[in-house]
Formats: structure tokens, sequence, C-alpha cells
């Protein structure tokens, strides 16, 4: 069963954060530089204070007539953020994201964020461990053992 530290060590580790008095346009170009769909919101003491998303952009700035160079980051992250554990299942983190209905899922150790899965991550670790699963059966059928 594939873990959540399994996909960080083949994917990397990196983790793009922003603090909650950035305004949205800062947060909007390092997305853009970054080629990033999210923002773990984070204090100075690296404490995970929200997330940042471009849905959370599209909803919340765009829809409200907001100026982004004038709203802090503060005014529209998602502020209830559920982490995982390096130890996690994939699978649990599937059903997890599809139940809550969020794209981007912090990993954390001792409340030290380590990582961030996306839910392309998810999917592809998923397809990985199914796909290694036919191919273990296909070989048991074929007489290989």
């Amino acid at each position: 069963m594939k873990t959540v530290r399994h996909v960080l060590e083949a994917k990397g580790s990196d983790v793009y954060t922003i603090g909650p008095d950035a305004t949205v346009l800062e947060a909007l170009e390092k997305l853009a530089k970054k080629n990033i769909g999210a923002l773990v919101v984070t204090e100075g003491d690296g404490r995970i204070v929200g997330m940042l998303s471009e849905r959370d952009y599209a909803r919340k700035v765009v829809l409200l007539h907001r100026i982004s160079s004038e709203t802090p980051v503060r005014d529209i992250m998602t502020r209830e953020v559920v982490c995982v554990a390096p130890e996690q299942a994939v699978d649990t983190c599937m059903a997890l994201m599809t139940r809550k209905h969020f794209r981007h899922l912090p990993v954390v150790v001792d409340q030290r964020l380590v990582g961030l899965l996306s839910i392309g991550d998810v999917v592809k670790a998923v397809m990985d461990q199914q796909q290694f699963a036919i191919q273990q059966l296909e070989h048991y059928i074929a007489g290989g053992g």
C-alpha cells in the first residue's frame, strides 16, 4: 500500500507558502511563477493558518469585484485546513479529498509542514498501485507463480 511518504519521495517535498498579510496579487504572481494551483498560508512561525487556491481567487475576488492588489490573502483563504501525516495511505487521502471537495493536502510532522499533495499526485499514486496489482495478477494467471 502506497503512503504519502512514498509519493513525497518520488515527487519531492517542495512546498510554496505565503503569509496571510500578503496581497492576493502577490499570491497570484507566486502561483503563476511556480506554475502551481495553491499556496499554503503560514504565519511567521511556520504554523499553517489557511490555504489559498485559484478557486478561492475566482470565487472570492473576481466574482465579488475585489481588487487583488488591495485584498489581503487572509480575507479570501480557506481557513479550515485538513492535513495528513506521511504514514497516511494514499487511498485514504483520495477518499478524504473527494469527500471534502479539495485538491491540495498539506503533509505535516509534529505540526511542521513537510510536503503538499495535489489530487493529481494522489490519482497517479493510486493508478500506479492498481497497475502493479494488475501486473501481479496477470503474471499469476499466466502461470508465473
